[in-house]
């Protein structure tokens, strides 16, 4: 796999018809600069807005990829993803003059092969590679399908798909050198569908663009002349349509025996481009679809953001340990004597973490709290929970250091056993919600895996420059009526 990024040398064009509007289309595919990604440009709207190829876009998945931004979509984009990936084509514009790309023949293949009269270009930037180096696994019962991402130094994809059609069987099919076989072994496979979907898709509003050259239509129940009639009428099919016996309509010769596996692996890679990074794994994936497909890379790209997020503060890597003090001091704004957590040794982005705070006789507090009988306070105890809170709402801050977390409310706190020095507190807290800049979270202190500690919590992040000082002093608590606010970070 290549290791630089790289760009195409000169735009290229290509133009038909959409699948589904059946609106014309023309795209072209400029070169993009360095770390740019791929994006869409529509350049029919006003200000031609562009749409990152992110799966944070994607809005509908009827039958194919749409992304969308406001006003601005695309359609049926899973096709043209894949031709990119395949080709690792890292940086590229793609304007389009109407909102569903050209089917063309349904495949990737006219992509392709645009985009290699363009040429490429490689760029100084390295490749932004998401290296799997843990088992990932999406799966819906209801629909049967499983698909798994599991560590290799490569890229590589296997899948089967299972219809229960005589025409289809149980297929396979597996990617393992993208440059020696995508452009000849996948590439051309073209997309395919059941007759009994043609008038569903129909009836939908769908497919106003297809025809029997720019799918593979499959031949699922038996049918005589006057239904035959009867459905080309309503599809508008002009040509002659036979039941083939080879199970596909006309007898229309497919390029593989296994050829709609081959273009279930096409979507998926498609569709995992919306990641937005190139990856390196092994992905096997049984009987997936656009919907399922779209889900694992939403579970791929938070993977990745969360791995940026980690690299972005702790740089050396530690066994066990995921943020170490050093990163938390760039993190959080406390220093001592008010830094209360030690290291993070789990963390899920938007979801939980786990933190640690080792306990000594040490701590400034225990001199007066209480002598002879040291217990740490409660208070600092929730403290700790809300620091490691704090690391926990990174995602979404650009600036993590501008960026103040303050106690809204405290509810349903519970002490329910005094911590002592020696003690290693435990500190998990769980996202509940979070909307703007508002957020709830719920805390439970261990020590040795007894629950010491519990509570509710709720805070909101403040502008760190524009903080408000209270009144009658430089503390840190301000009383309002009965409620105590607690800056906390």
């Amino acid at each position: 796999m290549l290791v630089q990024q790289r760009t195409i040398k000169q735009p290229v064009s290509l133009s038909g018809v959409g699948l589904h509007t059946g609106q014309m289309c023309t795209m072209t595919f400029k070169p993009a600069p360095e770390n740019y990604g791929i994006r869409f440009r529509r350049v029919d709207l006003g200000g031609s807005p562009e749409i990152p190829a992110i799966v944070d876009h994607v809005v509908d998945i009827s039958r194919g990829t749409t992304i969308a931004i406001g006003e601005a979509r695309v359609q049926t984009v899973e096709h043209v993803l894949a031709a990119l990936v395949g080709l690792q084509i890292d940086n590229v514009v793609i304007e389009l003059d109407a909102n569903e790309l050209p089917i063309a023949d349904g495949s990737a293949k006219p992509y392709v092969d645009v985009l290699m009269k363009a040429g490429f270009e490689m760029q100084d930037s390295p490749k932004d590679y998401l290296i799997i180096d843990e088992t990932v696994h999406y799966r819906n019962e209801e629909k049967g399908v499983d698909i798994v991402a599991l560590p290799t130094d490569d890229y590589r994809i296997t899948v089967m798909v299972d219809y229960h059609n005589p025409a289809l069987g149980s297929q396979h099919s597996g990617l393992f050198n993208l440059e020696k076989e995508f452009v000849s072994e996948f590439a051309p496979c073209r997309t395919f569908c059941f007759l009994h979907e043609v008038e569903e898709l129909h009836s939908q509003g769908l497919i106003k663009g297809g025809n029997l050259d720019n799918a593979i239509v499959i031949v699922d129940r038996e049918l005589d002349d006057a239904e035959i009639k009867r459905i080309t009428e309503k599809l508008g099919v002009k040509e002659s349509v036979i039941l083939g016996n080879n199970g596909v309509v006309n007898n229309k010769k497919l390029h593989f025996k296994n050829e709609p596996a081959r273009h279930k692996l096409l979507d998926l890679m498609g569709d995992l481009a919306l990641i937005g990074v190139p990856l390196k794994a092994q992905i096997l994936a049984a009987r997936p679809g656009h919907a399922s497909n779209i889900e694992f890379a939403r579970m791929i790209r938070k993977l990745y953001q969360q791995k940026r997020l980690v690299k972005r503060f702790q740089y050396e890597r530690k066994e066990g340990v995921v943020f170490d003090i050093n990163a938390i001091k760039k993190i959080l704004p406390h220093r001592y004597p008010f830094l209360l957590i030690d290291k993070i040794i789990d963390f899920k982005l938007d979801e939980s973490i786990v933190g640690v705070k080792n306990v000594t006789v040490n701590e400034h507090f225990f001199e007066g709290h209480f002598p002879g009988q040291p217990v740490m306070p409660g208070v600092l105890i929730l403290e700790a929970m809300a620091q490691t809170g704090g690391v926990l709402l990174l995602n979404g801050l650009e600036n993590p250091g501008d960026q103040l977390v303050y106690f809204m409310s405290i509810d349903k706190a519970k002490f329910r056993k005094p911590v002592t020095p020696g003690d290693q507190l435990v500190l998990e807290l769980k996202m509940v919600s979070r909307k703007g800049k508002i957020c709830a979270m719920t805390g439970k202190a261990y020590v040795s895996g007894t629950l010491v500690a519990e509570a509710e919590m709720m805070a909101s992040f403040v502008d760190r420059n524009n903080t408000p000082r209270p009144k009658g002093g430089n503390g840190s608590k301000e009383q309002t009526g009965k409620e105590v606010r607690t800056s906390t970070h």
